[in-house]
């Protein structure tokens, strides 16, 4: 694990109970600083607590209920008094073909890929900016720039997509007080999201990239690690790929 710098500073990571979301969540712990794990699986968030509960602690938020969120956010708020950072990685993946498509199913992709993300950076951005400081990492996808086709088709890549949009505004509406704001576009990753793969769906996959490999969500982690961290001080509005040379942009 690549250690960076996170000593008396306090972090939000959407998704932290599963793949990659534990892996940003230890390597914060593990550079001094303090998260608040969000998740709904608890059970899995538990073990992960158990691990170090001094720096980690866990918070159940619906990200399909913007109230939710915002109530959650202000309690993390006035138990850590600032937070200075936030991985906004939790999501789902669709695969129904356009042809198949129905408004629930496309609401719901927004309002949890993309529309989640905006209701917590916004509920945090005042408080961020009264700081004079922030760190956001959005989550995206490959699948954002090729239009989908790894295994989220259209609804998720355009949801992906708004992720793109919306960290590049955020860059742009943060910059005047002191907010960052950069995305991760990783590729294929191994989690258990991808374990009924079947061979030959897999086979395709790795062709399209020059790594031939999936990437261990380490991997992926360390690139959100970095932006989170203050050695990325002078990186803002950045799209950055984790997907092992599948884009090459």
């Amino acid at each position: 694990m690549i250690g960076f710098d996170y000593s008396g500073k306090n972090y939000i990571v959407t998704g932290g109970a599963g793949g990659m979301g534990s892996c940003v969540v230890r390597g914060i712990a593990a550079g001094g600083g303090k998260v608040a794990l969000v998740d709904l699986n608890e059970e899995a968030a538990a073990k992960i607590v158990a691990e170090n509960p001094e720096q980690i602690h866990f918070y159940k938020m619906d990200l399909a209920d913007h109230e939710d969120i915002r109530t959650v956010a202000a309690q993390i708020i006035r138990d850590f008094g600032q937070v200075h950072g936030l991985v906004n990685l939790a999501g789902i993946v669709d695969t129904t073909k356009f042809m198949d498509m129905t408004d629930e199913i496309w609401d719901r992709v927004m309002n949890i890929n993309l529309t989640s993300q905006y209701v917590l950076i916004h509920a945090l951005f005042g408080h961020m900016a009264e700081h004079r400081y922030g760190r956001i990492v959005n989550v995206a996808s490959v699948a954002a720039k090729v239009g989908g086709g790894l295994f989220g088709t259209s609804a998720y890549a355009v949801s992906k997509a708004g992720v793109v949009c919306l960290t590049k505004a955020i860059a742009k509406e943060g910059s005047p007080y002191g907010i960052v704001c950069n995305a991760v576009c990783p590729g294929y990753v191994k989690t258990p999201l991808v374990a009924a793969l079947k061979a030959e769906q897999e086979e395709k996959v790795l062709a399209g990239s020059q790594l031939h490999r999936p990437a261990d969500p380490q991997e992926v982690a360390n690139l959100m690690l970095f932006y989170l961290s203050d050695l990325a001080s002078f990186i803002d509005g950045e799209i950055g790929d984790a997907d092992g040379g599948a884009t090459l942009d």
